[in-house]
């Protein structure tokens, strides 16, 4: 069995709670990145996007300079646990429409599956049925 700790990156970049809005869009810009997992050490505290700086930060009139990621995060973080199938990837980010899924193992983070990890990992139907999920 193919476990996300098979095709995870491991070690992505991450983002303090303290980074504000404008650091962690220049990181999300230069990285060309959507999403980066926010942390507290191996802590996974949150996910920032892309998205959440323009609805969050611009649309709400907040100041990048001085706004944090951790103003940002909130709810549950959609997560994969590291010995995990890959299918159990695909599917909880079906279910959840998610591109990119925060590895745990022991409640730390390792690494990350993104949406081209699963897409690499092999079976063509079952990829494309996944991206159609998180597309809706």
């Amino acid at each position: 069995m193919t476990t996300a700790r098979d095709i995870m990156t491991a070690t992505p970049d991450v983002v303090a709670g303290t980074t504000t809005a404008v650091e962690v869009a220049k990181k999300l810009a230069s990285g060309n990145y959507g999403a980066l997992p926010v942390c507290d050490g191996d802590e996974l505290l949150g996910m920032i996007t892309d998205r959440d700086l323009v609805v969050r930060v611009l649309a709400e009139d907040m100041d990048p300079t001085t706004t944090t990621v951790r103003d940002l995060i909130g709810g549950a973080v959609v997560t994969i646990g590291a010995d995990d199938s890959v299918e159990d990837a695909m599917r909880t980010m079906a279910e959840h429409q998610v591109r990119r899924l925060p590895v745990l193992d022991g409640g730390r983070m390792v690494g990350i599956v993104s949406q081209a990890d699963i897409a690499l990992s092999g079976n063509d139907k079952a990829v494309g049925d996944t991206v159609q999920a998180i597309s809706r």
